[in-house]
């Protein structure tokens, strides 16, 4: 396992990150170009080298309701490639933005389209429309909540 210290070296790695400080000597990386609400790469990194890394955009990590996985025993490997793809996920560009779609399952079989348009993010049963989102966690987070899981 990585110490606290370790794990700030390989942060500070990423110059479009910025530290800030928050309670308990827990820090915070945000990436403040993020193209969403969230900014927090590196969420509440605690001397005792337990952290965060929101992967909420990211399928190929299994992360909690709130979109976070937890690096504690991560290698110097694994984080950087959490940290790379979850930078990555918070800046697409605009035509990555347009082309966003994906489906979303219950346990009835029905199924819901989220897409991305524009700036917002809008959620089809067929081609009605179901809701419209501003952020891409408020959308999972309410279908989510309606039963569905992407599929």
């Amino acid at each position: 396992m990585l110490t606290f210290e370790e794990k700030i070296k390989i942060i500070e790695t990423f110059p479009e990150l910025t530290r800030k400080e928050v309670s308990l000597g827990r820090l915070n990386f945000q990436y403040e170009d993020s193209v969403y609400d969230k900014k927090n790469v590196v969420y509440h990194l605690h001397p005792n080298g337990n952290g965060f890394v929101y992967a909420g955009l990211l399928e190929e990590y299994d992360s909690d309701e709130k979109g976070l996985v937890n690096i504690r025993n991560f290698s110097e490997e694994e984080l950087r490639s959490i940290i790379d793809a979850s930078i990555t996920s918070l800046s697409a560009d605009d035509s990555d933005q347009e082309m966003y779609l994906e489906e979303w399952i219950n346990d009835n079989d029905q199924v819901l389209v989220l897409l991305k348009e524009g700036d917002e993010w809008n959620v089809y049963a067929d081609t009605d429309l179901d809701g419209t989102f501003n952020s891409y966690p408020e959308a999972a987070d309410y279908l989510e909540k309606e039963g569905f899981k992407r599929e």
